[in-house]
Formats: structure tokens, sequence, C-alpha cells
């Protein structure tokens, strides 16, 4: 399996951009890999939600393509099957979001990760976020429950058109799913300046590397059901229903 700095170069090459002496950033790894923004995080949340793009951002319908498809046991044995779909390392680098870009996406950034911040980022004198672990969950037309998802759906198109225009064909599912095995945060201020971190500890162990009034480095490492804190999206009309 390829290490970070092999991951590193491929990214690099593959983007055409210079990456060196630091983690390659989040934009970065999301441009390569064609992955986004969750707009939520939710240990809840599963493969084939579907979400509309309203040009800036994703927002979650709160509905999943498998309520449409099935009923009763079987929409509860599908079910959880999605739960319980396997994770695989993503083979993405380790990588960063810079306080810049935590500006860009806003307070929910850190929240994906069940990060509180208290105060204003712009007031820190440097603020990053480090993604360590990455590991993925997907639906694929080889192992079940994609194989029964992708025959029902090719049917529910037919059978059921009106329903799929309106509430399918021209939003996105999330075919894809990351998560994190690890983040860690690094905080510098100046003395007396109102921003701090906070975080849960549920399933969350937690390593204080430093933590003063001015410097804060924490690593978060998580365990047992995870939340996913981006996705590869599909637009309904073009989920694989071969």
């Amino acid at each position: 399996m390829e290490n970070n700095q092999d991951l590193t170069d491929l990214l690099a090459l593959d983007l055409g951009v210079n990456i060196l002496n630091r983690r390659p950033y989040a934009k970065e790894v999301f441009k390569w890999q064609d992955m986004d923004l969750l707009p939520h995080s939710s240990a809840d949340t599963l493969l084939c939600e579907i979400f509309e793009w309203n040009g800036r951002n994703w927002r979650t319908t709160e509905n999943n393509l498998i309520g449409f498809l099935f009923s009763g046991d079987l929409l509860n044995t599908v079910k959880e099957q999605l739960i319980n779909t396997p994770k695989h390392p993503a083979l993405i680098p380790d990588f960063e979001f810079t306080k810049d870009s935590m500006e860009e996406y806003g307070l929910s950034l850190p929240s994906l990760f069940n990060i509180g911040v208290n105060g204003n980022i712009k007031n820190a004198k440097s603020f990053s976020v480090r993604v360590n672990g990455v590991t993925k969950s997907r639906v694929t037309n080889i192992d079940s429950p994609g194989i029964e998802i992708l025959r029902s759906y090719s049917q529910f198109t037919q059978d059921q058109s009106k329903t799929y225009r309106k509430n399918i064909k021209f939003n996105y599912l999330s075919t894809s799913l990351f998560y994190a095995e690890s983040v860690e945060i690094f905080l510098e201020k100046e003395s007396g300046v109102g921003l701090d971190v906070s975080f849960q500890t549920t399933n969350v162990e937690v390593d204080a590397k430093i933590d003063t009034d001015t410097k804060k480095h924490f690593v978060l490492k998580y365990s047992g059901n995870q939340a996913p804190f981006a996705a590869k999206f599909t637009k309904g009309k073009d989920f694989n229903i071969s």
C-alpha cells in the first residue's frame, strides 16, 4: 500500500501542483478525489442519502433512496446492510484544513469532526485541522446492498417515473462516504484573545499534546460508530442503473 509520501506525490503529479514540506491542503485532496464536504456531521448519515445543490452549498433532503425503493422487513434489512457497509482505506494522503480554508468553509467545518469553536477563527494567529487515516465506504454493483439497490432503482425509474423525477433525478446521492481515523487541532493565539476549542468525548480518545492559554495541540482519535465528514455525490439520473 502506498504511504503518505507516495500518495502526496501522486496527487501533486495529477493536479500539477508543487507540494514541498507540507501536507496537501483539503482543497487539493477534494479536487483530486472529486469529493465534497458534507453539510452536517451525523453518525446516522448513510450511503444513498439524497442531497440538493443550490449552486453554493449542499443540503440534505432528509430522505434516503432506499426509502423509495423498499418497505417493511426488506427496508430494514437493506438499512442494516448500509449501516454495516465496510470501510476501507481511501488511499488519499493525510491532509490539512488551514485557517484560510476554515474561514472560507465557516464554522460548519470543525463541527464535522465534533469540534466546537468558541470565538472567531479570524482572531487566531494560526489555526489548522489535520485529518489522518481517511477511510471510505461506498455503494458498488458487485456487493450487497448495492446489487439490490441498483436492481430496484432501475425498476423504480420506470414504474414510478413521477416520484423519481420529483425527488431523485435532479438531486444527488451520496455514493461514497469518507471518515477520519483521527484529527489534530492546532491553535495559536495572543494571550487574552477569546478563542477556544471544545469537543465531544464520546467514542473519542483525546491526547492533549499542548494546552496553554496561547497554544493548543489536541489529537482526537475516533472509535465506535463514526460520523462521515465528506462524500462523493452522484446525480440521480447518472446513478448506475445498468
